[in-house]
């Protein structure tokens, strides 16, 4: 049950965002992301993938099947990425950076374990969650 827990904040753990307010800054990175998690450290499983949507700065994630995690932050206008997942108890942060169409940076959750996150915009549009 812990491993699954870990695994869902894992998978939402790259969610990119920032504690910037953006509403039209964040438009250029609109649309479905592909990110990849490879743990460096910890309890973690070695790799997980998610599919993230993005709309004018907010981030959700864009398949309703990655475990009922909330995600809160935003996406600054330079591409910052800065956000917190929580599911149940749990808890997973996210840092980096986006460019036009891809992205990295680090993750974590709780002291559990951590990695690097590399994300590649799939389309410009927005994904519905299913």
């Amino acid at each position: 049950m812990l491993k699954s827990s870990i695994a869902a904040l894992v998978l939402c753990a790259a969610l990119p965002a920032s504690l910037q307010p953006a509403a039209a800054e964040g438009r250029s990175f609109n649309g479905t992301w592909s990110v990849q998690l490879v743990t460096e450290s910890g309890l973690c499983d070695s790799r997980y993938s998610v599919a993230l949507a993005i709309t004018d700065g907010d981030v959700r994630v864009a398949s309703a099947g990655e475990g009922g995690a909330t995600v809160s932050g935003r996406i600054g206008p330079d591409g910052n990425v800065g956000l917190t997942v929580r599911r149940g108890s749990a808890s997973g942060a996210a840092s980096g950076r986006l460019q036009a169409n891809s992205g990295a940076g680090t993750w974590s959750v709780s002291a559990l374990c951590s990695g690097r996150w590399t994300a590649q915009r799939r389309t410009a549009r927005v994904a519905q969650a299913d």
